[in-house]
């Protein structure tokens, strides 16, 4: 007797749906697993075995062999297990499956025969829903943010003998709907908590309006991370579809559980400066996503950017210009989506002091040089704003600052006009213009392509920063809600790009 249930697994993002064929026959009694499975799914049986018995059901001892089709396709993680389980009984019990076959089952089995949470639970319901499929039984733990996706039935069970019970139609499931518990964002952090630093807020207005990259350049204590950590509330609120691609990135990563089912916030990532490149990228023994997928949608902060490693930076420049991630291994390329607004914080010098009004830099120039050359040129030119950030007078902390909610305002009304602007492209920011969209919405006036002009001959611009001089000049132009791009609007462009000018 023969069986065909539906599962799947995830392999980096790609979401495997799976036929898992269980086949009984007479004979001495074995387990055989095929298919390309990997060691855990190997370990499978032995659950399996216990489960069986410890829900109730009797165990067939014949010859059991389980394929996981298609078998070109390494198969890894304990999705599958639950499936298994239930091809299994139907075969030996010689049940119909035909009802059975638009339904998806995906859980890891304990030796009690509880269904523990996996990983992908949304993306593999995603696939499923792509393909036809009716209903998907999921562990309990992963039924709410499986739960996101429309037009599909989703049960979070939390034992196999209930998954049995209610195919035999002696017990009804609860279906799990999507809850959108989203309310107002409240955040601790706001922008008027940071006094003075007038320029940096200016910087940070044009960043999240047009979702340009920067970087702060500025002496110990001057509120270079106090700037950065409250960047999130002066962005736009994740909509559904941001949040369902970011939510299905943290469900591959395993970090979603019932307390946070689904991403409903921009993530704010800000790792140390000690990370590995493994960890920034992504990887490990099942591939999963790094620091630089999981800032998707959100913001990736560096603190302390020079003391990265140098392969940690570089592998940067990728993401920053295509929006993704591609990591190689022996078994096969993956890619992750890497669409975040890079916000990065350097000291000028080693002691961090050089240029200070008050205090004297100990530096040599050679050692200074060497400090900033840790950043390299190539990953300099991509990021759009450059700011310098001084140290605070105290009469300046007495004058009152605009609150996160007024700069955010000005925000979505530029968000605004980008997103009609190009109802049409593949974009909707500013920051994501192709050279030939350029050419069509960076429309200047003749003093600002007078300005570009002599700036380009001054400056030695390279093409790319030619472009982005343009990006975050149509940026400014939308926050002051104008058409074409004026001279005022090139000349601000330019004191946020260059350091030293």
């Amino acid at each position: 007797m023969t069986a065909q249930i539906k599962s799947g697994c995830i392999v980096g993002m790609q979401s495997i749906l799976v036929n898992v064929e269980v086949d009984l026959q007479s004979g001495l009694p074995a387990f055989h697993v095929v298919g390309l499975p990997d060691t855990a799914i190997r370990e499978s049986k032995e659950r399996v075995r216990a489960a069986f018995k410890n829900s109730g059901f009797e165990f067939p001892m014949k010859r059991i062999t389980v394929n996981l089709a298609p078998a070109h396709v390494k198969k890894e993680g304990s999705s599958f297990e639950l499936a298994i389980a239930v091809g299994l009984l139907m075969a030996h019990q010689k049940q119909s499956i035909d009802a059975f076959q638009k339904f998806l089952f995906l859980g890891e089995l304990s030796l009690e025969g509880n269904v523990n949470p996996i990983r992908g639970a949304l993306p593999l319901t995603l696939s499923a829903r792509k393909r036809g499929f009716q209903k998907v039984f999921v562990p309990k733990e992963n039924a709410k943010e499986a739960a996101m996706v429309k037009d599909m039935e989703v049960y979070g069970v939390t034992s196999f003998k209930e998954v049995i019970l209610y195919l035999y139609g002696k017990l009804e499931l609860i279906r799990e709907k999507f809850e959108d518990q989203s309310q107002e964002e409240f955040f601790l952090e706001d922008f008027s908590q940071v006094v003075s630093q007038t320029d940096a807020k200016q910087a940070f207005e044009v960043a999240a309006a047009g979702g340009h990259d920067v970087l702060l350049v500025g002496p110990p204590g001057c509120g270079k991370s106090m700037l950065a950590k409250r960047f999130a509330t002066i962005l736009p609120p994740l909509s559904f579809e941001e949040s369902l691609e970011t939510t299905q990135i943290y469900s591959v990563a395993g970090l979603l559980n019932a307390v946070q089912p689904y991403v409903a916030r921009r993530p704010f990532r800000n790792p140390h400066h000690t990370i590995s490149y493994g960890a920034m990228v992504g990887g490990g023994r099942y591939v999963t996503p790094g620091e630089i997928s999981l800032a998707h949608r959100g913001v990736l902060f560096l603190d302390e950017m020079a003391e990265f490693k140098r392969d940690v930076l570089e592998v940067l420049r990728q993401p920053l210009e295509e929006k993704k991630i591609s990591i190689r291994r022996v078994s096969g390329r993956y890619d992750y989506p890497a669409r975040f607004i890079l916000v990065g914080a350097i000291n000028p010098c080693p002691c961090g002091y050089d240029g200070h009004p008050k205090k004297d830099c100990r530096c040599s120039e050679a050692m200074i040089q060497s400090y900033q050359g840790k950043i390299s040129g190539p990953l300099m030119d991509r990021i759009d704003l450059h700011v310098k950030v001084s140290s605070v007078i105290r009469a300046e902390s007495e004058v009152k600052s605009e609150t996160s909610q007024d700069i955010l305002g000005r925000v979505l009304k530029a968000r605004a006009i980008q997103k009609k602007r190009y109802e049409n492209e593949i974009f909707q920011l500013n920051s994501d213009m192709t050279p030939s969209a350029i050419e069509e919405f960076c429309i200047l006036n003749d003093d600002a392509r007078k300005c570009l002009d002599q700036a380009v001959e001054n400056f030695h611009l390279s093409y790319r920063s030619y472009h982005k001089l343009l990006k975050i000049s149509r940026t400014v132009s939308d926050l002051k809600g104008q058409d074409k791009i004026t001279k005022l609007d090139v000349m601000y462009a330019l004191r946020f790009r260059f350091l030293d000018r």
